[in-house]
């Protein structure tokens, strides 16, 4: 086969890209909607405004890899009558005055958010079965303490025996101590004060498993 002598009339132009400019004209949303975000479930986003109405909604494209995670003070536009098959848009997402985060697994090093803006942490751990841990209920404490969380144990359980000793020394660190039971006379009033406690707050329940 004959060898091909090339020239430049075989080299391909590419054509020239559009000189247009972009708009740097963007929405300034000023009739958006403020809600709260309540419910974060594979890539939709279920909020409430001031007025109780439920929307459900997605993640706006110009917000970015910014995530939106419980908590979050948002900002929605679109369709947000909250009726069904209604889907609005959140287009900002407030400034974040605390935030509690884990890792995806153990080994991992980089940590995700899961919620925001909290009132109150409440630490549930049960008198016995299971065993208190003192070690998961310092390392909730700190991060209490260091986003500016109020922390609250409460205690369950308390029908099978005392609480550890241990436990009550969390007072000195100005933290609430709640006993609570099921099968006791003092039932309905330790739901009572725990309801009052929790009513008009944000507040986050965490412990391990079986607590309950």
């Amino acid at each position: 086969m004959a060898k091909r002598e090339y020239d430049e009339s075989d080299a391909r132009i590419r054509p020239a890209r559009s000189t247009r400019p972009r708009s740097k004209d963007r929405p300034d949303y000023s009739d958006a909607l403020q809600a709260l975000v309540t419910t974060v479930d594979r890539g939709r986003q279920t909020c409430i405004t001031d007025d109780g109405t439920i929307i459900t909604a997605m993640r706006a494209r110009e917000l970015g890899p910014k995530s939106v995670v419980v908590g979050d003070l948002v900002s929605v536009v679109g369709d947000v009558t909250g009726s069904e098959g209604s889907l609005a848009r959140i287009v900002a997402v407030q400034e974040r005055r605390n935030s509690l985060s884990r890792t995806v697994d153990d080994d991992a090093k980089v940590e995700r958010t899961i919620v925001a803006n909290i009132d109150q942490l409440v630490i549930v751990v049960a008198a016995s079965n299971p065993e208190p841990r003192r070690g998961l209920i310092d390392r909730f404490l700190v991060c209490a303490f260091n986003e500016g969380i109020t922390p609250i144990l409460l205690i369950t359980k308390n029908d099978l025996g005392a609480a550890p000793a241990f436990l009550l020394d969390y007072a000195h660190l100005g933290v609430q101590i709640i006993h609570t039971s099921i099968k006791t006379e003092s039932r309905a009033k330790d739901v009572e004060m725990l309801r009052g406690i929790l009513l008009g707050k944000t507040s986050v329940l965490v412990g391990h498993s079986g607590v309950g």
